[in-house]
């Protein structure tokens, strides 16, 4: 059992912080407003994920690669998203 938790904490704890941008996605995207989201706090974050991922691919551990794929996927809408509705 602690073998299983331990090979799949990184897995679940991924999971969990990338599906809590999902609803902020869907708000900024269906809402078209993005007045308080700051632009210079989501760059910072889209570049440290994007640095998590590529550390990710370096080490080859394929859940900070699968997570944060997705959680640079989605804070690079939110992103998108502030610079078009600007």
């Amino acid at each position: 059992m602690l073998d299983f938790f331990k090979s799949n904490l990184g897995y679940f704890a991924g999971f969990l912080t990338t599906i809590a941008f999902i609803p902020q996605v869907v708000k900024v995207w269906t809402s078209k407003s993005t007045s308080d989201i700051s632009l210079i706090m989501f760059v910072v974050f889209t570049f440290g994920v994007l640095f998590w991922l590529i550390y990710g691919v370096i080490i080859n551990d394929y859940a900070l690669i699968i997570t944060n794929f997705v959680t640079f996927s989605l804070s690079l809408s939110i992103l998108v998203a502030k610079i078009l509705y600007k």
